[in-house]
This record gives structure tokens, C-alpha cells and sequence, in this order.
């Protein structure tokens, strides 16, 4: 088991982490969704941003950093510092559950624009009560709710949003089956949006406000956040799951040790990960108080791509991997290291997400 001396806090450290940087050219004219075969990624956005944010800056770039600098709404004049700017950004996709997707639509009605200006979707999971059984209790939710889901799915279809019906499906699980992709900047109003960070989006969860902006052509403003690198080295193996991996920096960095800065993982360690373990490591990041979590481009997020529907997409972030990692000596406010060959397995709690009762 680690203990906390040896997942130890650096302050105001720095990080090796990987390949240079390289100019290649952004893949190009890729879909962004099966769902969507007419909305492409704009890896060419993130990539000409990049080249203005580093002759301003004139250092190496966290991922975090890479990911909202490329979403930047206007990179040459943007005000840039960590934990002090207010950045204005321009996400790729604005995903809603169906208890705040109610007031959020009504809101975007009410501004008289025809269409969402950013691909958009609404999940209807939450209103599901679990009860009985799911036969039982969807068709419950869809009697109880059907006012509701009618509205969602008529204004969804008038205002060119994806729906996704009572049934179909858990709203993170579906962004990440569906739609994430590495590098995307991702907002949404469910507190598990961060499990897009598992396919390496940097996906924020935020309030009904905030996505009305963003679908009605507003860009986003977010606080500059702070960088936390939680280098990973060794392997996951036994028993060891990366549920294990989150618990153990919860312990290290605690509730709110995380408030105002988005936790950045690194290291060799990553790659002995799943993109759907490292989603369960970015989908709890929010006990911590994070922004959001993110993992580099692996090629087990390539495979999860293909295993997925997506193999264009997995081709194409591969081929921009060199914008989907951090730079070489990339600055970090604090690094946490954490040897997962050394890590066990342990349990929650009791009562608070940062503590947790390993099972020996």
C-alpha cells in the first residue's frame, strides 16, 4: 500500500513528459460522431490557437493547458494565468440530462435563435426512479414524466439537439461511447460529465446557465485553472483496479484539494490503464473538487475508439497525438506521484471520499 509520504505533494515542480512537440499538420475533416457525420472535429483550431498561445507564453504547455488554449475564443488577445484569468472558450459539444435540460431548452427558446450553435444533446436518465426492476420502474418513469420527455423530444428535434429517450442509457456512458473524443472541450449539466476525461476530453460539468450560453453562440468563460500532475509509474496488477488509483489521490490531495484546478495524469503508469479505468478515475475526480480530470492519448484510447464505432477518430488523434500530451518539462502547480505496482486495493470511505480502508 502507498502511504502519503510516498505519494508525496511537490509544489511548484515540473514534469518530463514525453515526445517533443511537433508542428505536424491537423488531421482533417473528420466526423465527430457517427450520430453526426456532417460536424467535424476542428483539430485545426486547436492546433493554429497552440501556435499563437506559445509565442505569447514561450514555455512547454500542460495537456490541460493544450486543450483549453486551443478552445480559446480569441488566442491572440486572451488575458493567460493560471488561477487568475477568466478565459472565454468556444467548447465542441454541450450534453444536458433531462431534469435541467427542462429549464435550459425553455431558456434557449426564449432567445429566438433557430439553432443550437454547438453540436448538443439531451440524456433522459435522471428522472428514472430505481425501484422495482428497470421494466417496471422505466415503464413508471415514462407514464410519470411523459409531459416531460414529450416536450424534450419535440424541442430537441425543432432546435436540431440529439435526444436520447428514457432507457437508452446513462448520460456519461453514452457521451463517452458516442460522442468524446481526444482533445475535445466538453460541457455538460451532469456532475459525471468528467468521465469524458477518459477518452482524454476535457469535460466539465456546469450549471443549466452555462449551457444556454454556449448553445446560443456565447462563448464559455471559465477561471483559468491551476494545473495538478499526478504521475503515474509502474503497473496496475491483481487485484488493483483503477478505482484504487482515484481513491488513493483523494487521500493525498483530500475534498477539496482539487478546487480550481484540473488533475492531469501522466507517467508510463497510464498506459497500463483502460480508457474506460481511466473514465472511473476522471468520473470520481469530482470528489475532490476538481474542474475537471484528464489522461494523455493512449492506445488503449485508440482501441476504444475502433471497439466503438469510431475508427476515424481513433486514426485521426493518433495522428495528433503530439497536441494530446503534455509538453516536455511542462510546469505543474503540484505533482503527486503514485507508484501503481505498490498500490492494493481498498474500500471508500468511511463517510468522506478522501478517506478510504484498504482491504488487507
Amino acid at each position: 500500500m502507498l502511504s502519503r509520504s510516498v505519494g508525496r505533494l511537490f509544489n511548484k515542480s515540473t514534469a518530463s513528459i514525453g515526445a517533443r512537440r511537433s508542428m505536424a499538420t491537423a488531421p482533417q475533416k473528420v466526423p465527430m460522431s457517427p450520430h453526426e457525420p456532417n460536424k467535424y472535429i476542428n483539430y485545426q483550431r486547436i492546433q493554429d490557437n497552440l501556435e499563437i498561445v506559445r509565442k505569447r507564453l514561450n514555455r512547454p504547455l500542460t495537456l490541460s493547458e493544450k486543450i483549453l488554449y486551443g478552445h480559446l475564443d480569441d488566442a491572440a488577445g486572451q488575458d493567460i494565468q493560471r488561477g487568475v484569468s477568466y478565459l472565454q472558450l468556444r467548447p465542441d459539444r454541450v450534453v444536458c440530462q433531462d431534469a435541467t435540460a427542462q429549464m435550459a431548452l425553455l431558456q434557449f427558446m426564449s432567445a429566438g435563435i433557430p439553432s443550437v450553435a454547438v453540436p448538443s444533446s439531451v440524456h433522459c436518465d435522471h428522472l428514472i426512479l430505481g425501484e422495482y426492476g428497470a421494466e417496471s420502474d422505466l415503464a413508471r418513469a415514462k407514464d410519470v414524466n411523459k409531459e416531460v420527455y414529450d416536450f424534450l423530444a419535440t424541442t430537441c428535434a425543432k432546435y436540431n439537439l440529439g435526444f436520447w429517450g428514457p432507457g437508452s442509457g446513462i448520460i456519461h456512458q453514452i457521451v463517452i461511447e458516442n460522442y468524446a473524443f481526444p482533445g475535445a472541450l466538453i460541457i455538460g449539466t451532469d456532475s459525471h460529465t468528467p468521465n469524458a476525461g477518459g477518452l482524454g476530453a476535457a469535460a466539465v460539468g456546469v450549471g443549466g446557465a452555462d449551457a444556454v450560453d454556449v448553445m446560443a453562440g456565447i462563448p464559455w468563460e471559465l477561471k483559468c485553472p491551476k494545473a495538478i500532475g499526478v504521475k503515474l509509474t509502474g503497473r496496475l496488477n491483481g487485484w488493483t483496479s483503477p478505482k484504487d488509483i482515484i481513491l488513493e489521490v483523494a487521500g493525498i490531495l483530500t475534498v477539496k484539494g482539487g478546487t480550481g484546478a484540473i488533475v492531469e495524469y501522466f507517467g508510463s503508469g497510464v498506459e497500463s490503464v483502460s480508457a474506460t479505468g481511466m473514465g472511473t478515475v476522471c468520473n470520481m475526480g469530482a470528489e475532490i473538487g476538481a474542474t475537471t480530470s484528464v489522461f494523455p492519448f493512449t492506445e488503449s484510447m485508440h482501441r476504444y475508439l475502433v471497439s466503438t464505432g469510431r475508427p476515424q477518430i481513433a486514426d485521426a488523434s493518433r495522428a495528433f497525438a503530439h497536441n494530446l500530451r503534455a509538453d516536455e518539462g511542462a510546469h505543474y502547480d503540484e505533482v503527486v506521484e503514485i507508484n501503481l505496482s505498490e498500490l492494493e486495493p481498498r474500500i471508500n470511505g468511511p463517510f468522506t471520499p478522501d478517506l478510504m480502508t484498504p482491504l488487507a
